[in-house]
């Protein structure tokens, strides 16, 4: 457990705060807030202490899951 919590910080780059997941989603970040709190879309978050971080490689695929119609080239 704490090796992946260690890894997590380690690369703590690579995560978005709420406010600039919300902002890369085109949505609130009021909105991103009230979606985890009631496990709406269920989009995957990591806890670091009081704050809620999130994998822009999973908020692509999230957005990828949702993509409906055409294929890209």
């Amino acid at each position: 457990m704490q090796s992946t919590i260690s890894a997590i910080l380690k690369n703590q780059s690579d995560l978005l705060s709420r406010e600039e997941a919300a902002a890369y989603l085109g949505i609130s970040p009021r909105s991103l807030a009230v979606w985890k709190s009631v496990g709406r879309y269920n989009l995957p978050v990591i806890k670091v202490g009081r704050l809620a971080k999130y994998r822009k490689s999973d908020l692509d695929a999230w957005l990828e899951s949702r993509t409906i119609g055409g294929k890209s080239e």
